[in-house]
């Protein structure tokens, strides 16, 4: 079966999209096809249509969603032929580009600095008219290499819980609407999810209704809104508590994402003798700079967090283990920091 056919497939029954794990135990959401539909239909009139190149598996909800954007577009996505490598990348917008349409594809953080690193790679992101970016914080410092290039990011926020990403550089999509209840951001539209495959109790915690009938999703992320743009700062429930003071790994890894030669570093909570919980920094360094970008770390935390937030140890890894959706793995993560550390 085509791309084109299985976004038709999906626009005609809907979906089961199991969501990737990567802070917790798997779920499987109910997407309707009027849902995807809706999502498809307000990316579009945000960044208009064109020629889509795959490069996510469709297994998960930003793949799956070009996949339909196809579909409506009446198009067919070209497909990476294997794994996502710079070259593959490189040779699936050769082949989009030969078609003369607006060019467009999804990614995550991870493989736009795969491009970045790469010349020929960097200068395909370059082509694109639109790379929608999620899953995950994009980095400051791999945000303005890729503007540096002329690469045209947009930041998005979604999950499958939304058909992907319906806040497209802080505002949302046509339809949207956001809102914070006690510092946690909720979503609501014609995106919305029906719920988790046979879990009525989880869905109804999470999808609440207000009195007027309106249906909210509940993200679990920390954030504000200001004149109508949203800016998330962490999720709920990545929080420690060392030394009786609260302390955000969200905020802790966005500082030390900032570092020279740690743009790639996950923070994982780990046990401490002393202080109960702790922080450590898990990243693709070798052991000789270990100390000192442990150094500098600790210094950037405490200026800009205090003291309570410095991490307390940086673990090297050949290579950051990874789901397949390109986001970190932060459950492999955490169990190799804690078995590291103890």
């Amino acid at each position: 079966m085509s791309g084109a056919e299985q976004g038709r497939a999906a626009l005609a029954s809907g979906a089961v999209i199991e969501t990737s794990g990567s802070t917790g135990v798997p779920k499987r959401v109910v997407l309707s096809a009027a849902a995807l539909r809706a999502s498809a239909e307000a990316t579009a009139a945000r960044i208009g249509v064109g020629q889509w190149v795959l490069a996510l598996p469709t297994g998960y909800v930003a793949g799956l969603q070009v996949l339909v954007r196809s579909a409506l577009a009446g198009t067919e996505p070209v497909t990476l032929a294997g794994s996502f490598t710079a070259q593959a990348f490189v040779a699936a917008t050769a082949m989009a580009s030969e078609r003369n349409r607006r060019l467009l594809t999804s990614l995550v953080p991870a493989q736009v600095a795969t491009l970045l690193d790469d010349p020929d790679g960097a200068r395909a992101l370059a082509a694109f008219d639109a790379v929608l970016v999620g899953g995950q914080a994009l980095p400051d410092a791999v945000r303005a290499r890729a503007a540096e290039l002329g690469a045209r990011i947009v930041r998005t926020y979604g999950s499958s819980e939304t058909s992907g990403g319906c806040v497209y550089d802080g505002v949302p999509l046509d339809g949207v609407r956001v809102r914070a209840v006690d510092g946690e951001l909720q979503l609501a539209g014609p995106m919305l999810a029906d719920g988790y495959l046979g879990d009525d109790v989880l869905t109804a915690r999470i999808f609440v209704e207000d009195h007027d009938g309106t249906r909210w999703y509940r993200t679990g992320d920390l954030g504000e809104i200001e004149n109508g743009v949203v800016r998330v700062t962490g999720r709920a429930d990545n929080v420690i508590i060392s030394g009786g003071v609260n302390v955000s790994l969200d905020r802790v890894e966005r500082v030390v994402r900032g570092i020279p030669g740690l743009q790639q570093a996950v923070v994982v909570p780990i046990a401490h003798a002393r202080w109960g919980e702790a922080s450590a920094i898990v990243a693709p360094v070798t052991a000789p700079v270990v100390d000192e970008l442990l150094a500098v770390a600790r210094i950037a935390v405490a200026e800009q967090i205090g003291a309570p937030a410095r991490p307390s140890v940086l673990i090297p890894v050949a290579e950051m283990p990874v789901l397949a959706s390109g986001k970190p793995d932060r459950a492999a993560l955490t169990a190799l920091a804690r078995a590291t550390t103890t």
